[in-house]
């Protein structure tokens, strides 16, 4: 029997394809270092899942593929939910128990550092500030993040489509509450007549959300300067892939926030990758941890947007791999495109356990493996692996010890964070806040311009002067545009079968625009 799966396993992980080791067989309780558990480099692109119960293992086998495939020249981002990844820029600590179990797993294991990049959404935490302009988020990701129903959602695309049209820059949350509120005024009713209009009910429900939303800090995340994802695609100079870590500990207790920002980021990736077809390796491989945030009380238009994104974004040369405790966290139409299944141990101390460890097993190939009896004999640092051979095809289960991070497993310390942020060019680009003309700016002055004078009447002393709250700030050269002014489809007849029907839902048919919505002020 053990002979069999040893035979099996090597033959099915053997291929000449450069790929990512991920660790050994495992055979009564011993590692076979000869039998090598790999996946091919080309497929992960083809995305995968890492998941287990809490304190299995599942952040250390994050970072050692994360590590890996930087050493192969391949981007990665990850973010770091727990603040225990920034580790990952210095070496690890080669203890004699660690270096006993490398050892017996066959490791050539290196202390040896990665080349990485600390990002922080809207500077709240470590890290470079990441910002997103209101306009780029879009109604779709935001009506997410506030918990809006369906039709608080059309009102929201509403809002926004007449920001469009009417030439009303949303940069930040105040731009958008400015909108809101000119809508529900009489000047504003009259202006949507003809658009089907905005109940103050649904105006209302929308502006706390915004306030309770801007209690959270999210007003630090909305603005400028943008953040291009294209700088997650960045080669260290030495040739390794960058390692972008998005320090999120003062986050989570807000995670819609920040997974429905990662979404955000993918679909800007998305929109701004061309085609690549089947590369030899990809191009930036991302990893969503605390998957399930994401998915949970999510629409069915949503749910089709993430399905869709995860489908296509391949094309583009990205993979992503979901992190969480149960395959049935990832809903079934995602869960059947990610190739590559990393399984740590699960509990079954309770018949929710027991029945989610039922739907677990029916994920795997067939195997010589008692799965519903060994992912609950799997030790830390163990995991059930199948993958995609460099065809395509499924590779044998293998029971797995995988591989030890060569950088450290915790966090660094706080001075060599910093030192590494400070000197980032990443810090040169973002770290100053921009605040420039917008909607609020704009309607700001339009209440305080003074009425118009009839041309055969004299001007009269006492009308009020023009004040403005803001001294608006000069264009950024060159200016970007509206979403209007860079929308090239044309509009169609309807107006209100735009808001009734989000980005989502038109995926099809505007799938070279965005996918939820979004879009870039150019």
């Amino acid at each position: 029997m053990a002979e069999d799966i040893i035979e099996t396993v090597t033959a099915g992980y053997a291929f000449d394809e450069p790929g990512v080791d991920l660790g050994s067989l495992v055979v009564d309780d011993k590692a076979v270092p000869a039998a090598r558990v790999r996946v091919p480099l080309a497929m992960f692109n083809r995305h995968g899942l890492v998941a287990g119960a809490t304190g299995t293992g599942k952040t250390v086998t994050l970072q050692v593929l994360a590590e890996r495939l930087s050493r192969q020249g391949v981007p990665v981002f990850l973010a770091d939910i727990k603040g225990d990844l920034s580790g990952m820029a210095v070496p690890g600590e080669g203890s004699e128990k660690l270096l006993a179990r490398t050892k017996e797993n066959g490791q050539d294991w290196t202390a040896r550092p990665n080349p990485a990049e600390f990002l922080a959404l809207g500077g709240q935490g470590k890290g470079v500030p990441l910002r997103a302009t209101m306009t780029s988020f879009g109604p779709t990701l935001l009506s997410k993040v506030l918990g809006l129903n369906d039709t608080q959602e059309s009102s929201l695309g509403l809002i926004f489509h007449y920001a469009d049209q009417k030439g009303l820059p949303l940069l930040d949350l105040k731009d958008l509450r400015a909108v809101v509120q000119h809508l529900v005024s009489d000047e504003g009713k009259a202006e949507l007549k003809d658009l089907g209009g905005l109940s103050a009910q649904t105006a209302g429900v929308i502006l706390r959300a915004l306030i309770g939303f801007a209690d959270q800090g999210a007003d630090r995340f909305f603005g400028e300067p943008e953040f291009d994802p294209a700088d997650l695609l960045r080669l260290a100079s030495d040739g390794r892939g960058v390692v972008s870590v998005l320090e999120l500990p003062e986050l989570q207790s807000k995670p819609a926030l920040f997974s429905t920002f990662l979404m955000w980021l993918l679909a800007q990736l998305f929109e701004d990758l061309p085609e690549a077809g089947d590369l030899p390796k990809p191009k930036l491989v991302f990893f969503f941890d605390e998957a399930h945030l994401l998915f949970s009380e999510s629409s069915k238009a949503f749910l089709q947007a993430i399905t869709q994104t995860v489908r296509l974004i391949r094309s583009k040369g990205v993979g992503i791999f979901f992190v969480t405790q149960t395959p049935k966290d990832v809903p079934a139409d995602v869960l059947a495109q990610l190739g590559a299944r990393v399984q740590h141990a699960l509990r079954a101390f309770t018949p929710q356990d027991a029945k989610a460890l039922k739907a677990t097993v029916t994920t795997f190939p067939k195997s010589g493996y008692d799965l519903e009896e060994d992912l609950t004999r799997l030790g830390i640092g163990e995991a059930m692996v199948t993958v995609l051979d460099a065809k395509g095809r499924p590779t044998p289960v293998a029971w797995t010890r995988l591989f030890a991070p060569e950088s450290r497993m915790g966090p660094a310390e706080e001075p060599t964070v910093d030192g590494i942020i400070a000197a980032s060019p990443l810090q040169a680009k973002y770290g100053a806040e921009i605040d420039r003309e917008s909607a609020y700016e704009i309607l700001a002055a339009r209440v305080a311009a003074p009425a118009p004078v009839a041309p055969e009447a004299a001007p009269s002393e006492a009308a009020p002067s023009k004040v403005l709250r803001y001294e608006p700030i000069p264009p950024l050269d060159p200016p970007k545009k509206t979403r209007a002014a860079a929308k090239k489809t044309k509009e169609p007849d309807s107006v209100v079968d735009t808001f009734l029907t989000s980005a989502a839902r038109t995926f099809g048919r505007e799938i070279t625009r965005t996918l939820f919505g979004t879009a870039k002020r150019r």
